[in-house]
């Protein structure tokens, strides 16, 4: 897929001086066709604004609705007015995303159209702390959540070509766990990342930023967080079946695969439905899961035999132990096996 030209979209919530002064160089340096969202902004940015509509397209919110929901409804735009095969970048409104770093995801764009291109920084020198800390405590969370290791998964330099357009409308999210979501699905799509090192530019340590460390942070690590619910609620079940049936027989081993069978009908109907929204054939997706549950079965029993019977640890301490070690395992094997999605086809005709 050849790409015929790029759109620049910057999604802008009471922006200073900086989202002029880019827009007109852009326009200067490049051909890329420019369109700005406000994403409601105050009357007083309305100057601002009035300085680039001659030379974007300029999309207004009446109100605040989030970096994401501007995205989106630029990308709408792009849906609803073009057509043929055209490349769209994501680009900050506050100066931290140079023009030169933006010709590069331009570039790689066309070497890459198939791909995600993620203009990521490199985090050396003085950077301020909650940038660094929230970009290496993401990272380490994304690489568990989607199995793909991001060295930036916070950048808002992106790249992408008109195939993944749709893709990009149907994400959930309108604030800032929208770009997370973007990274999620696009892994679990089996669509590839290609990185882009890009100048790190921090501007009064960052302080125009608008992300809001703990709503933004809990929407992010939603995900994560309805796994470790549907992992706990079933654990609930589990232990609870699992000590009753120990209590009255003694019998170790039935008791922990009496519990496993009837905890993890809870956890299948949870993680496909609620964790990660599969929507393969019920029957090839649950053939899998009690495949993955069999073999989980085995070693969690095996492992608490070998706990409770020869090294004599208390059943019931044994038990907990041996779950919060599967809870890894099991994550792991249900999004890269059981949930994951076929690669998407790229071609376009």
């Amino acid at each position: 897929m050849e790409i015929d030209r790029i759109y620049i979209v910057i999604p802008a919530y009471e922006p200073d001086e900086k989202l002029a002064d880019i827009v007109d160089e852009l326009t200067e340096k490049t051909d890329y066709r420019l369109i700005v969202v406000n994403d409601g902004s105050g009357e007083d940015k309305r100057d601002i604004f009035d300085r680039v509509k001659d030379k974007a397209v300029l999309l207004e919110h009446e109100v605040n609705r989030g970096k994401g929901a501007a995205l989106k409804t630029a990308f709408s735009y792009l849906k609803e007015n073009l057509q043929g095969r055209y490349g769209v970048i994501t680009a900050d409104s506050d100066g931290q995303h140079k023009v030169s770093d933006i010709e590069q995801i331009a570039v790689a764009l066309s070497k890459e159209p198939d791909r995600l291109i993620m203009g990521c920084r490199k985090f050396t020198g003085d950077i301020p702390l909650r940038s660094r800390f929230g970009n290496n405590v993401t990272r380490a969370v994304f690489r568990f959540a989607a199995g793909v290791g991001v060295s930036d998964t916070q950048t808002g330099l992106r790249g992408f070509s008109s195939m993944l357009i749709d893709l990009m409308l149907g994400l959930p999210g309108d604030r800032y766990e929208y770009e997370m979501n973007m990274l999620l699905e696009a892994a679990r799509e089996g669509i590839k990342f290609y990185e882009v090192p890009i100048e790190t530019v921090y501007i009064n340590d960052n302080a125009s930023s608008h992300f809001r460390p703990v709503a933004d942070s809990f929407k992010i690590y939603r995900d994560i967080l309805k796994f470790s619910c549907s992992s706990l609620l079933s654990f609930l079940v589990d232990y609870s079946w699992y000590s009753v049936v120990l209590y009255f027989t003694g019998d170790l081993r039935f008791a922990n695969i009496t519990a496993r069978a009837v905890s993890s009908s809870l956890n299948f109907t949870l993680n496909k439905k609620l964790v990660f929204k599969n929507k393969d054939n019920v029957l090839m997706t649950a053939l899998k899961y009690y495949l993955l549950a069999l073999v989980i079965c085995f070693i969690n029993t095996e492992l608490l035999e070998l706990l409770v019977k020869k090294l004599g640890i208390n059943g019931y301490i044994a038990k907990i132990a041996i779950e919060m070690v599967m809870f890894v395992f099991s994550w792991t094997m249900q999004r890269s096996f059981v949930f994951k999605k076929k690669g998407r086809k790229t071609d376009e005709g």
